[in-house]
Formats: structure tokens, sequence, C-alpha cells
């Protein structure tokens, strides 16, 4: 039986479209169509209706899927342990959410290319809703997002979370000691994007104030809203990784607030189906390397032996 007709058979099945298939493969959709039909005829049967546009399943089609993704999981293991390195290239397809990158992401890159130096990676940094998103219509292979992904066939590995810190400019003189907030509501409250757990969870709570509400300044760019914090526009929560500079430099002051949002959880989430073994590895590496970075009390200095974590 041919292996890659098996291939795009999960696949069609899986994106739903012989179009995105194709695009998947790397290959024409007429490739793709010709696959199928060979598949169905050396099977017998057909597996593939096309409804208003949409192709779905018959329903020997979502019998045999099963199978189908047990052969190529367990041809993936058996490449896979013959040889690792020719298989664990090509493509990873990576989302990244912005309070990442501006922790341990080089790190892991760093590993990444030391463990699989023949690999390429396409980065998109983005908010968690998007990178979600990505991940259910397969345009990425790999996210580390605010997690995890409620899906069934999506496999979730935790990794470090990350406090969030009240910060503000000495410029705008607020006292040092603990703040109601209603006082830090005298200013802009600077944070993530509208669409995020965080932003939610913040207006959340100052929207409970009797006073006049909150201003936000919510931006999908946390160098923005550091900059914006740096500036004196208003108050910010950010992670010590954000601003760690700033705290250093005296340009930002801690503030101690009578309410502090919720630290921020991150997984490594990517499809379990179809079997992406770059992808496992990226997580596994991820999972090490965070789990180093959180340990480190400055968050400077990685540990040398990261690269052993796979």
């Amino acid at each position: 039986m041919n292996f890659k007709r098996l291939e795009t058979f999960i696949w069609v099945a899986t994106l739903g479209s012989f179009r995105k298939a194709a695009e998947r493969q790397c290959t024409t959709q007429p490739a793709i169509s010709t696959r199928i039909a060979a598949l169905e005829e050396e099977l017998g049967v057909k597996l593939f209706e096309r409804e208003s546009g949409r192709t779905m399943l018959t329903t020997k089609g979502q019998e045999l899927l099963p199978y189908a993704e047990k052969i190529v999981f367990m041809s993936e293991q058996l490449r896979k342990r013959a040889d690792r390195v020719a298989l664990l290239s090509g493509i990873l397809r990576l989302g990244v959410s912005e309070t990442i990158v501006h922790s341990w992401l080089p790190h892991f890159f760093r590993v990444l290319h030391e463990t699989v130096p023949n690999l390429d990676v396409e980065i998109t940094v983005d908010v968690t809703g998007n990178l979600r998103t990505g991940l259910m219509d397969r345009s990425l292979d790999l996210a580390f997002l605010m997690g995890p992904v409620s899906e069934p066939r999506v496999e979730n590995r935790d990794l470090c979370s990350f406090p969030l810190i009240w910060v503000a400019s000495p410029e705008l003189d607020l006292p040092d000691r603990v703040l109601k907030l209603e006082e830090l509501a005298q200013w802009p409250i600077i944070t993530y994007a509208r669409n995020t757990k965080p932003f939610a969870e913040i207006s959340q709570k100052f929207s409970e104030l009797d006073d006049l509400p909150a201003r936000f300044y919510s931006s999908s760019s946390l160098a923005a809203c550091r900059r914006l914090a740096l500036d004196g526009i208003g108050v910010s929560a950010l992670p010590m990784s954000v601003i760690s500079d700033g705290l250093k430099s005296g340009r930002l002051v801690q503030l101690e607030a009578a309410w502090t949002p919720s630290q921020l959880e991150f997984t490594a989430s990517y499809p379990a189906v179809p079997f992406n073994p770059v992808a496992e590895l990226a997580a596994n590496l991820a999972v090490g390397i965070s789990r180093d970075y959180a340990q480190q009390g400055d968050h400077e200095n990685l540990s040398q032996d990261v690269k052993n974590h796979n």
C-alpha cells in the first residue's frame, strides 16, 4: 500500500480540503485528487464526498481513518528510530506569544539549532487567540501560548509561568505603600491586547470600582507597553522579563498594589494527529529550557546543559 496516499488521506480528512492538503504537502490539487482516487480504487471504497463546496469523509472513510493514522504513525516511529537526523528536517512553523520572545526564546533557538541543524523555522509572534487558530487550521505546527488548548487532538506540555508585576515611571510619583486600585486607575492602565486573558482579568477587576471607569491602553506589543510605561504614560502590569532592565536602571519602579493579576501560564501545544516528530521534539526542548529559565533567580543565564533536554 502506498504510504504517500495514506498520508494524503489523513491530511485531506484533517483539513477538510483538497486545496489545503496540496499546500501542506507542497504539491498540486490534481496530484492530491489522483492520490485519493488511487487509494479509493485500491481499497474499493469511496472515502470522501463533496457537499456545498466542502470535502467530507464518507461513513467508510470515517471508519478507515484511524487505521490510516495508526499506519502512518508507526511508519514515522520506524523512520524516527532508524534515522532521527534525516527525518528531523524541513520546516517548523512555530507560533510564539511575545512574553516568551522576551524571555527564553533565544536560548531555545540556540539549542534547537544544535539539536536539529537542518531545520528551517518560520516564526509567528502573535496573541494566544490567533496562535490557537493557527494550530486548529494547521497553519502552525507548534505554539508557545497561554494554554492549555482544550481540544482532544492537541497535545499540551506545561511550560514555565510568568508573574505580572505592577510598574510605573518614578515621574508619576506614586506613593511608596500598598496602592488601592482606585489610585492606580487615576492613570491609564497599560496592558495586553483586548483579546487576551490578562486584559479580560484586569478589565473585569477594574470594572468593579465604584468611581470613574479605568482607561486602558491595550496593545499586542509588549515592547510598546514597556515603552509607554517608561515614558510615564500610565501604570502597567508586565512580566519581569519585559521590564527588568527598566527596574535596574531606575526608569521604572515596582508598585505594591492591593491586587495583582494572576500569573500567566504557558504551554507548548501541537496537533497530535498527523504525527509531527519535529513539533514533538521542539516541544520537549521547550519544556526543559523553560524549566531551567524558571529556576534561575535573575533569569539572565541558562545552564549550559539545556541542550540535553529532548
